[in-house]
């Protein structure tokens, strides 16, 4: 996949607020400070598309952004950060499961895991919801660069062990850049597919 443009489209805080558009849509979720904004920074290559902060919890809606014109990269609130208030972090946990229980253009949810941290209950259990909605997923260990080799290898060994309806699990450093183009390529697989479908929908009316 090569992205030639992408701007930020809207922001929701209710599923009756979705984009009309038959785009197909890659949803980006994992916990607070994870490092989702730098990610889509790096990975569009646009410095300042998502905004990033020091402070967990800064996404606290759907944020949606239109890639090449005809598909969107969709940013959801980061779960499992203690300090945020019990009534937010219900608020937050509905609007992100209800849009991917209901999600009809989704077609893969980008699951990024901290490197250091690959065994997290909150990442296990997202997993789990993932898998029970049927939804296929593919994991991110973010901030791989942190870590030696050995270690990198050591992260993705035990995320194997308990995500094994993963499509697959890729090391990225939005430092280096590594990982940014072979996450690209197993992201336009899905879209691909996409766009036939999508295709074959609109003839169909």
């Amino acid at each position: 996949m090569k992205i030639r443009n992408a701007d930020f489209y809207k922001s929701v805080s209710a599923l009756d607020q979705l984009p009309d558009e038959p785009f197909a849509e890659i949803v980006f979720v994992g916990r607070s400070n994870v490092g989702k904004s730098t990610l889509l920074n790096s990975l569009t290559g646009r410095k300042g598309l998502a905004k990033t902060s020091a402070t967990p919890g800064k996404t606290q809606l759907i944020n949606y952004f239109t890639v090449n014109g005809d598909c969107f990269f969709v940013d959801l609130p980061g779960y499992g950060y203690a300090r945020v208030g019990k009534g937010q972090k219900r608020f937050w946990g509905k609007l992100l499961g209800d849009y991917i229980a209901s999600g009809e253009r989704i077609r893969l949810v980008v699951l990024l895991v901290d490197s250091r941290h690959p065994d997290m209950e909150s990442d296990r259990e997202m997993m789990d919801f993932l898998a029970y909605h049927g939804r296929p997923y593919g994991i991110v260990l973010t901030k791989c660069d942190k870590l030696k080799q050995k270690d990198r290898v050591k992260a993705a060994r035990a995320l194997e062990s308990c995500a094994r309806k993963t499509e697959f699990i890729v090391n990225y450093s939005a430092l280096s850049g590594r990982g940014r183009e072979e996450l690209l390529e197993k992201l336009d697989g899905y879209l691909d597919a996409a766009a036939g479908r999508i295709g074959e929908t609109q003839q169909d009316k």
